[in-house]
C-alpha cells in the first residue's frame, strides 16, 4: 500500500533491542515483498512466528479447468450456486481461471480456519452482509461495496459478522495487486486525477494481542497446500509500521471520470494485478455532448478476457439479456462484444446510470472451472441476435 503506518507499540530505531515486561526481546518479522526491494513491514512478536510443531501435506477442495469452448460469451448466475454451510476460504467455488489469477465465489456463514496464501495477493470483494478480516495486523472490518486487499503470505481469518451469511467475490492474484501507477507519484502518493486517494482506504488500527498455542495454519504455496501446527498463535503481535498490511476500501468511494462523449473502461481502473485488472462500475453522470451515445460501442479487445460482476443498480448495456444481480458475464478476446440490440439507441438522453459493476480484465485467456459449468445461462450467447 503507497503510505506508512505505525500501530501498536514499536521501537524508536528498526532492529534494535525491543524488551518485553518480563526482560525478553520481542520477536521481529520483516514482511516484505521482491527480496527487501520493495514495501515491507516490521512485526513485533511476544513468540518465535517462525516455531512451529508439525507440518502435514493438506488436500483441498478440488477443481477442474477448461478451456472456453466453443469460443463464445458467458453469463453466470452465482447466486445459483448457494449451498450454505460454507467459510469464506476453503468454501469458494472457482468459476474462471488462467495462471495469473483465479475468480471464486462464495456464500459464507461460518469463520474460515487461519490461512496464509504465498502464491499470491488477493482482492475481495463484498457483495453483501459483513466481513471481519483478522490478521497479525489487527481487524480489518468490511461491509457490502468494500474491497478487502489481502498481501501475500499475510497469515488470515475470515469471519462473517451479523445475522446473514456474507457474498464474497474472490479475486486470488499469482503475485501483488495494488493501485495503478499511473495514479501514483514516484514516491507512491495518490495524485490529484487519481479516482481515489488514501482518505478513502482503512487499514487495522489496534493489534489483535491474541493468546494460544498449538495453532493450525493452511499455507497455499507454490508446490501445494501444508498444513502447520504453530507453537504459539501468529495474532501475538505487539505493533507494527510500514508500507505493507490489509486494506479496506469501498467503491462507493470511488469517483467516477467522466466525458462529453463515452468513456472507455480505463478510467474506471482501480486496481493492477499481474496482467490483469481491477475496474469499478459506478453510479455516475453519462456522457453530455449533444449527440452522445452514453452505452458502450461494439469493441473486440483483442489482447483480453473481460469478466463483469453485476452488484446493484441497473446495467444499461445489458438490458434484456438476463443479467441480475450477481450474475457474471464473460466476453473473451476473439468475439466482438457490446451493447444488446435496442440498448445504444435506448440510452440516446439519458444523464445518469444507476450502475454498479465490479470488472475482472485479464491478459491471458480465462479458463472455465466446474462451478462455472454448473450455474451458467445457455442461452446468453444468442441474445445479440433477437430484438429485447
Amino acid at each position: 500500500m503507497p503510505y506508512y503506518r505505525s500501530v501498536g507499540e514499536v521501537p524508536r530505531k528498526r532492529h534494535t533491542q525491543f524488551r518485553q515486561p518480563d526482560g525478553s526481546l520481542y520477536a521481529e518479522e520483516l514482511m516484505g515483498q521482491e527480496g527487501f526491494s520493495s514495501d515491507s513491514s516490521l512485526l513485533y512478536h511476544r513468540h518465535a512466528p517462525t516455531a512451529i510443531l508439525a507440518a502435514d501435506e493438506f488436500t483441498p477442495p478440488a477443481f477442474t479447468r477448461a478451456p472456453n469452448l466453443p469460443l463464445k460469451p458467458r453469463h453466470l448466475r452465482t447466486h445459483k450456486l448457494d449451498t450454505g454451510g460454507s467459510d469464506p476460504i476453503l468454501g469458494r467455488q472457482y468459476l474462471l481461471a488462467n495462471d495469473d489469477v483465479r475468480i471464486g465465489y462464495v456464500l459464507a456463514d461460518r469463520p474460515s480456519p487461519l490461512f496464509r496464501d504465498a502464491t499470491g495477493d488477493h482482492c475481495l470483494y463484498v457483495e453483501s452482509g459483513t466481513l471481519r478480516v483478522e490478521s497479525p495486523f489487527g481487524v480489518l472490518d468490511a461491509v457490502a461495496g468494500d474491497y478487502v486487499v489481502i498481501p501475500t503470505s499475510t497469515i488470515h481469518r475470515l469471519v462473517p459478522t451479523g445475522d446473514q451469511p456474507v457474498r464474497l467475490l474472490a479475486v486470488e492474484a499469482s503475485g501483488h495487486i495494488g493501485p495503478p501507477k499511473r495514479y501514483l507519484s514516484v514516491r507512491g502518493q495518490f495524485l490529484e486525477h487519481s479516482p481515489y486517494c488514501e482518505r478513502d482506504v482503512r487499514g487495522p488500527d489496534a493489534p489483535l494481542l491474541v493468546d494460544g498455542e498449538e495453532v493450525e495454519v493452511l499455507v497455499r504455496h507454490r508446490r501445494g497446500w501444508t498444513r502447520y501446527v504453530y507453537a504459539n498463535h501468529p495474532f501475538d503481535v505487539v505493533g507494527w509500521d510500514g508500507h505493507l498490511y490489509p486494506w479496506a476500501f469501498s467503491i462507493h468511494d470511488f469517483e467516477p471520470i467522466t466525458g462529453r462523449i463515452h468513456q472507455p473502461p480505463p478510467v474506471h481502473q482501480t486496481f493492477q494485478g499481474p496482467n490483469f485488472v481491477i475496474c469499478s462500475f459506478v453510479p455516475r453522470k453519462v456522457d453530455y455532448h449533444p449527440q452522445s451515445i452514453p452505452v458502450p460501442y461494439n469493441h473486440h479487445n483483442v489482447d483480453s478476457d473481460e469478466m463483469l460482476f453485476y452488484t446493484g443498480g441497473n446495467y444499461e448495456a445489458r438490458r434484456g439479456s438476463g443479467i441480475e444481480q450477481g450474475s457474471i458475464s464473460l466476453h473473451p478476446s476473439g468475439f466482438t462484444h457490446g451493447p444488446q440490440p435496442g440498448a445504444a439507441e435506448r440510452s440516446i438522453g439519458a444523464d445518469y446510470f444507476d450502475e454498479l459493476a465490479v470488472m475482472v480484465d485479464t491478459f491471458r485467456p480465462l479458463d472455465l472451472c466446474d462451478a462455472a459449468s454448473s450455474c451458467e445461462d445457455e442461452g446468453y450467447a444468442w441474445t445479440w441476435a433477437r430484438s429485447v
